[in-house]
């Protein structure tokens, strides 16, 4: 269960974190500096006064006359360490509690080694400070409350936009190269260009050079495969009025290789454009494999575990079991086993298995490695006709040796 919106990523929770310490920790150093300096004007206040008028009550006793109201000569309540201070012949002052409330006492030596004290009532003083601790307590709550709010609310702008941006990406890398940010940053100068209106539009200049690139890619193939279609067919033509014999034969097989080069590369460029569309029925799916393998005329081992019935295009689909038969005997090895399972078909040989490249990333036109053979087209068109087929082709490598291609067609009335 999501305990946070979709948008408050790492970032937003520690941004919102970062904010939270460093108001906690100013508001913290504002109010220890703000007690400490009322407390002292205070405290200095209340010392000046009851140093004065302990001078009045020295004045007063040494002249003999009565001593001032709250002054007297070793009083009760006076705290010892102020008495044993006064004694030694000095003057203090200290804050203590006597009967119940606050008292600031001064006291100062007298004959006899004995100690003359005043006290005042320092309950006013305290109650000022105790109340401006408290305001200082709940204005600092209510300064970091608001300020994390307003930190959160811009931060969640911020990482709002980033997502929309990530999204963006994710569509893009999907291949829908049409995806855009449009972040309406990027189109007015007058407004402020920040960090993520710059990664926004450095993501759609990306993405409309990568989409130019395709396209140029897409039309020069559709362009060669078109421009070869005439000049092919002249030759295949010219062929077959040649004489019998093997240098005929040798011709009209490389002619009709070319043919098939040429009407695959039509194909691809009909799948990169998705000018393809669905024709979808429903099929027994271990009739329509046996059907595949008896077309290619190859030997392949046919096992329908559980058979089904599927929503698909049969015509692309046989497309589909045909190409990865037809890989599997001319890339790997026998036994070629083709095997149903429900809706899941997997082509499987003993060879020496797909090249990483092709585990990792699907296959690639033309594409070798290490000198080895490559795939042609054939795997290519096999995915992008899953893709019509709404199905999802993988390929990987068995652990025992050999490749393994499966294909998970989705099933009819679902």
């Amino acid at each position: 269960m999501r305990l946070l919106p979709r948008w408050a990523g790492p970032l937003a929770v520690k941004a919102a974190v970062f904010i939270t310490v460093m108001c906690c920790a100013l508001a913290a150093l504002l109010g220890v500096l703000v007690h400490v300096s009322v407390t002292n004007q205070t405290v200095g206040q209340a010392r000046e006064l009851a140093l004065s008028r302990l001078a009045d009550a020295t004045h007063a006793y040494e002249a003999g006359d009565a001593l001032l109201p709250n002054a007297g000569v070793d009083p009760e309540g006076l705290p010892g360490s102020l008495r044993s201070l006064a004694v030694s012949g000095q003057r203090g002052t200290m804050v203590s509690t006597y009967r119940g409330r606050p008292t600031m006492w001064a006291a100062g030596p007298v004959s006899g080694h004995r100690a003359l004290a005043v006290e005042i009532d320092y309950s006013q003083q305290s109650r000022t400070i105790a109340g401006l601790d408290t305001s200082i307590l709940w204005s600092s709550v209510l300064a970091i409350g608001a300020t994390v709010l307003v930190g959160v609310f811009a931060v969640s702008r911020v990482t709002r936009r980033l997502h929309g941006t990530a999204r963006v990406a994710r569509r893009i890398s999907a291949g829908d190269l049409d995806a855009r940010v449009d972040d309406p940053r990027t189109k007015d100068p007058t407004r402020p260009q920040d960090e993520v209106a710059a990664v926004a539009a450095a993501l759609d200049s990306m993405a409309a050079s990568l989409q130019g690139k395709l396209l140029s890619e897409q039309r020069f193939t559709a362009d060669v495969a078109h421009e070869l279609r005439t000049p092919l067919t002249g030759l295949h033509a010219a062929a077959e009025l040649l004489p019998p014999g093997r240098p005929t034969e040798l011709v009209r097989d490389r002619v009709a290789a070319l043919r098939t080069l040429t009407e695959d590369l039509l194909e691809i460029s009909r799948l990169d454009t998705g000018r393809e569309r669905l024709e979808a029925d429903a099929e027994e799916l271990g009739a329509l494999a046996k059907r595949v393998v008896r077309a290619s005329g190859t030997d392949t081992e046919v096992r329908v575990v559980q058979d089904a019935l599927v929503e698909t295009d049969r015509r692309r689909l046989e497309r589909v079991l045909g190409n990865l038969v037809a890989n599997a005997h001319k890339h790997g090895a026998p036994p070629v086993v083709l095997s149903v399972n429900g809706p899941v078909v997997t082509v499987r040989d003993h060879g020496s298995g797909y090249p990483g490249y092709l585990v990792a990333h699907g296959p690639q036109r033309f594409r070798t490695e290490g000198g080895a053979k490559g795939h042609g087209l054939g795997l290519t068109i096999a995915v992008g006709q899953a893709e019509v087929l709404g199905a999802r082709l993988s390929f990987r490598n068995a652990p025992d040796g050999g490749a393994v291609a499966t294909l998970i067609l989705p099933v009819a009335g679902r």
